[in-house]
């Protein structure tokens, strides 16, 4: 807990104490209170401001050409990572884009490119060739607690280094990214979002990036949602390497289906769902392992299966090429398989 914090939390528990002791106390002492109250929490704001804004960049992307009299553009934030102009932003900002630029807090605009781009997580890196831009780091978004002050930075509506704030409302949500996959631990919180904040950084009260800012609900407030930066982080180095994140795949089509309840006793079974498969790639790992439609896979390994995104969260972090072992239900019967996982050239929707 950071000077700041702990005279916020201290100042609370004072006047608490004082409100308990008597109300002579009265207007005051409290009002004075919450004076310091909100000015200490306006000057955590400001020092964050001050220190992670130069970092926040607006991205603007065209298909062709950018500038006057140009094609229409789409634009969305980011944030620099690396003094050597590495920038994060979210994969639906610059997908599909001819160009892209970016223009940090002062006004310059520098041409960009993409390094790489992972539609699963909807986050991308782009370059910029300038050297010893502002940077921003990460914090750890694993220690976040529910409550806790959250300050989004970005350009919504295309007004530069806009900056709102709010609080951490939810932790562990999932949303469904464009390419069908499951994006767990996204964090839910209530500092506002528009169109063109996408992208940009959501940051604790210490001044490091807890979040990437990824998608409101239309026609709610107060519930937007960011990409943690602990998968930021395990995101960005691949990306940086490779331009893609190397993830395993099966090669089959499948979904959740429920499993009998006389099957489950027959064969004790921990769940009482499978992932059905509903179709097989013959040139895939798992036309080669033997995999047949109407299968009924209920584990790899030593994990559960018991739908479509089991499958991902397994495949996302076992060595490709690396053998697994399928257990299968065939014919009423409990099998296995042996399987090897082949890198997928564009993230498949189911696996």
């Amino acid at each position: 807990m950071d000077k700041i914090e702990h005279k916020l939390f201290q100042q609370v528990g004072n006047a608490s104490a004082s409100s308990g002791a008597g109300a002579h106390a009265a207007s005051g002492g409290a009002g004075e209170s919450d004076a310091d109250l909100l000015d200490a929490y306006s000057r955590a704001v400001v020092r964050v401001v001050e220190s992670v804004g130069p970092a926040v960049v607006s991205v603007v992307v065209g298909k062709n050409h950018l500038g006057r009299g140009g094609e229409p553009m789409g634009a969305g934030s980011g944030v620099v990572v690396a003094p050597d102009g590495y920038i994060m932003t979210n994969n639906h900002v610059v997908q599909g884009a001819g160009r892209i630029e970016v223009r940090t807090a002062d006004g310059t605009a520098l041409p960009a490119r993409l390094a790489g781009a992972d539609a699963a997580t909807d986050l991308a890196v782009l370059r910029t060739e300038t050297g010893g831009l502002p940077y921003a780091s990460f914090g750890d978004s694993g220690t976040l607690a529910v409550g806790q002050l959250a300050i989004a930075i970005g350009n919504p509506l295309g007004f530069n280094s806009t900056v709102s704030t709010g609080v951490l409302s939810a932790l562990g949500r999932a949303l469904r990214s464009r390419d069908g996959r499951l994006i767990e631990n996204i964090i839910q919180h209530t500092a506002p979002l528009n169109p063109g904040n996408s992208g940009g950084p959501l940051v604790d009260s210490r001044g490091r990036v807890i979040g990437i800012n990824t998608a409101i609900i239309p026609m709610a407030q107060g519930i937007c949602f960011s990409v943690p930066s602990n998968t930021a982080t395990w995101v960005l180095p691949q990306l940086v390497a490779d331009g893609r994140v190397r993830r395993g795949y099966l090669g089959i089509a499948g979904q959740s289906r429920p499993l009998e309840r006389p099957l489950v006793l027959a064969l004790g079974l921990a769940a009482s769902q499978a992932v059905e498969v509903i179709s097989v790639n013959r040139a895939s790992p798992a036309g080669r392992a033997g995999l047949r439609p109407g299968d009924l896979i209920v584990g790899i390994n030593e994990t559960d299966v018991t739908c479509v995104d089991d499958l991902h969260r397994f495949l996302a972090t076992w060595p490709i090429a690396e053998p697994a072992t399928l257990t299968l239900i065939r014919d009423r019967r409990q099998i296995t398989l042996p399987v090897v996982p082949a890198e997928a050239v564009a993230c498949p929707a189911v696996g």
